[in-house]
C-alpha cells in the first residue's frame, strides 16, 4: 500500500521538521490540500508553503487542489516541484481540457470525486488519468468521520479500472485509519491519504508503516 500523509495535520509551526520526518519515513508521497474557503469551507495555504515544502521534501508531492477554476493554476502548481496535480471533477467545467494542460506541463493528472458524486461521471475521462481519489469524507476539515459507503464506491471504481485494463491508481482520503484502511485496501485502493491518524500518533513513522504494510 502507498501512503501520502496529509500535511494539513502537520505542525505548520515546525512544517520543516514533519516534512523531514516523512523523508525518514515509508510514505511514498506527501499530499498537500490547497483550500480556498470558495469550493471548500475552509482556507489552507498557497504557493509559497508547497514550494517551502518542496525545498525539504525528498518524496514526490501530491497537490490536490480544491479550489474553483483549478485550470488557472497549472503552471503555477508545476512551478512548485509537484508530481501529482490533483483537481475536483465538481470544479473543472472542462475537464478533459484540464487533465491535458496537466499532462502538458510534465505531471501526472489525477482528478478527485467528492461523497456524493457518482462514478459515472468519469466514464470517459478514466483512461487518461493517473490516479482517481475518492473523498471519503466531506472536503474542507481533517480528523473527520468515514463514510460508510465509500467501501462500495472504491469496489466499483476497482472494476471499472481493471475492466478497462488501465493502471489508474486509487487513492481515498478521509477518515483513514488502519481498520479503515484494511478494509479500503480489501476492496482495492492503492493509495492511503492519513493526516490526523499519522501526525497524531504517538510514534508517526511506526504508523506509515502500518498503513504500508496493508
Amino acid at each position: 500500500m502507498l501512503v501520502s500523509p496529509s500535511l494539513l495535520a502537520a505542525d505548520f509551526a515546525n512544517i520543516q521538521r514533519d516534512v523531514e520526518m516523512l523523508n525518514r519515513s515509508e510514505a511514498a508521497m506527501i499530499h498537500l490540500d490547497v483550500m480556498d474557503g470558495v469550493f471548500v469551507p475552509n482556507i489552507s495555504f498557497g504557493f509559497p508553503v508547497i514550494e517551502a515544502v518542496g525545498r525539504y521534501a525528498q518524496k514526490p508531492l501530491d497537490v490536490h487542489l480544491m479550489i474553483v477554476e483549478p485550470q488557472k493554476w497549472v503552471s503555477q502548481v508545476r512551478d512548485t516541484g509537484a508530481r501529482i496535480m490533483n483537481v475536483h471533477q465538481e470544479a473543472c467545467l472542462h475537464l478533459h481540457r484540464t487533465v491535458q494542460a496537466i499532462k502538458d506541463a510534465g505531471m501526472q493528472a489525477a482528478v478527485t470525486l467528492n461523497p456524493a458524486t457518482p462514478l459515472v461521471m468519469l466514464e470517459d475521462i478514466l483512461p487518461e488519468l493517473d490516479m482517481v481519489l475518492l473523498m471519503t469524507v466531506n472536503p474542507g476539515f481533517g480528523a473527520q468521520k468515514f463514510i460508510e459507503h465509500s467501501i462500495d464506491k472504491v469496489k466499483r471504481l476497482r472494476k471499472m479500472i481493471d475492466d478497462a485494463k488501465l493502471n489508474t491508481l486509487i487513492e481515498v482520503d478521509g477518515g483513514v485509519n488502519l481498520d479503515t484502511g484494511r478494509r479500503l485496501a480489501e476492496a482495492g485502493a492503492d493509495v492511503l491519504v492519513a493526516g490526523s491518524y499519522v501526525f497524531n500518533a504517538k510514534d508517526p513513522l511506526e504508523t506509515i508503516h502500518s498503513l504500508s504494510k496493508l
